[in-house]
């Protein structure tokens, strides 16, 4: 069984690093559009996407914080994190089949609130810049160790 463990306020460090991992599939890159409504072509339709600069569907820019999100409640403060804030930046286009690394960077502690700031990067398996930015978060004041909670299964059909 898996297990999800935070890192109280008091025993964060600035400089400490965490990562995550995440492959982005054209389930999820149509799953967001379901979710946010947006139904922007870019995202969905091959053949309009032929069309652009990118040459293909690209995915939502916002799947970066999402990913991004996901880091901050799993790794870094983790489980018990409120992801209180986003500054985000897209560097490059992220495609169905790109695996996204999230580096995490504690920049600084604030103890009022138990606020912290977080560098985030995110870099494809090419190792290219793909967004940049800072998250702010309230980290927990106690550890926890829970089990991590396995996700549904679920299918798309076909419109």
């Amino acid at each position: 069984m898996d297990y999800l463990e935070n890192i109280p306020f008091d025993e964060l460090q600035e400089g400490q690093t965490a990562e995550f991992v995440k492959t982005v599939s054209e389930d999820d890159i149509k799953l967001f559009a379901i979710i946010s409504g947006d139904t922007n072509p870019l995202h969905l339709d091959p053949e309009y996407a032929k069309t652009t600069r990118f040459g293909r569907c690209v995915a939502h820019g916002s799947i970066c914080g999402i990913v991004v999100s996901a880091a901050v409640a799993t790794k870094l403060p983790g489980p018990g994190s409120i992801y209180a804030g986003q500054e985000m930046k897209f560097k490059k286009p992220v495609f169905a089949g790109d695996t996204l690394t999230v580096t995490l960077t504690l920049q600084e502690k604030k103890r009022k609130g138990n606020i912290v700031l977080i560098d985030c990067l995110i870099k494809n398996q090419h190792g290219e810049t793909v967004f940049t930015g800072v998250a702010t978060a309230i980290a927990p004041s106690e550890k926890v160790r829970v089990k991590a909670v396995a996700l549904p299964r679920f299918e798309l059909l076909p419109a």
